[in-house]
């Protein structure tokens, strides 16, 4: 087995490094493309930092299978040793439009089994991390697990498409909720779930946009499933809900009903 720390003390340090880069590039400038839609977007930042994730995993790791957003993309369910999950820049949108509320992403596998999530929040310059057995971290501090709170008593992050779209009663969910909260990006939502300012965070989700953390709400005692119960299958794309035991009851049983 792979020692955690050991492991962390080599990937803490990059994220600092791609804050550099992502940073400068606000005086180098950006080069914005499109992927599947005017509001799917990706830049030559998305791009060069999952290159530098990569080419630091292969330097440090080099029998690792590697999951990308941008790049190739190996296959989970074969992979055995030290399987890696990239999230260059998430909230690519909010980086581009507005320069913050965005986040970079690594979730660390072994033989198939969750070992290390990382959601780094750039702006802010704070790295959340932890896993099985560790714990959660802010940095150095050690994250405490979140009241199991119930949906009244707190505020759900949606997507907002989900939300206009009332997409399987999510507007119910909403309304018995503190309040909704929409920050385009799965990173930053998960932040607030971990940290208990929401209950639950709710969103079609790709892997790259779960997996860090699904791995650290999992070592605080959150649920990470679909709305229909199942475990998150790590290859597809999936309606994927964080929250407290008590609020995910709650919102799977206002969605999965008959409308």
């Amino acid at each position: 087995m792979t020692d955690q720390l050991e492991l962390h003390e080599k990937i803490s340090s990059w994220f600092h490094s791609a804050r550099d880069q992502i940073l400068n590039s606000k005086q180098t400038g950006l080069n914005v493309d499109y992927k599947t839609s005017r509001l799917d977007l990706v830049t030559n930042m998305d791009r060069g930092i999952e290159k530098f994730y990569r080419e630091k995993i292969r330097e440090n790791f080099p029998d690792s299978n590697i999951m990308g957003e941008e790049g190739q993309k190996d296959e989970f369910r074969s992979s055995q040793g030290l399987f890696w999950v990239i999230d260059p820049i998430d909230g690519t949108m909010n980086f581009v439009k507005q320069g913050t509320h965005f986040a970079s992403m690594i979730a660390v596998y072994q033989d198939q089994k969750p070992l290390l999530g990382y959601i780094y929040d750039v702006i802010n310059d704070h790295l959340y991390w932890g896993g099985p057995g560790l714990g959660v971290y802010r940095d150095d501090q050690k994250l405490t697990a979140p009241m199991d709170l119930a949906l009244a008593d707190g505020l759900l992050g949606v997507n907002g498409a989900m939300l206009m779209h009332n997409y399987r009663n999510v507007q119910t969910a909403v309304k018995q909720s503190a309040g909704a909260r929409i920050y385009g990006s799965a990173g930053i939502e998960f932040i607030h779930v971990l940290q208990g300012q929401c209950v639950g965070y709710l969103s079609h989700l790709r892997p790259w946009d779960y997996a860090a953390g699904a791995i650290l709400a999992e070592s605080l005692n959150l649920i990470v499933k679909t709305i229909d119960g199942q475990p998150l299958g790590m290859v597809e794309s999936e309606d994927v809900l964080v929250a407290t035991p008590q609020a995910y009851r709650q919102i799977t049983g206002i969605m999965t009903a008959e409308s």
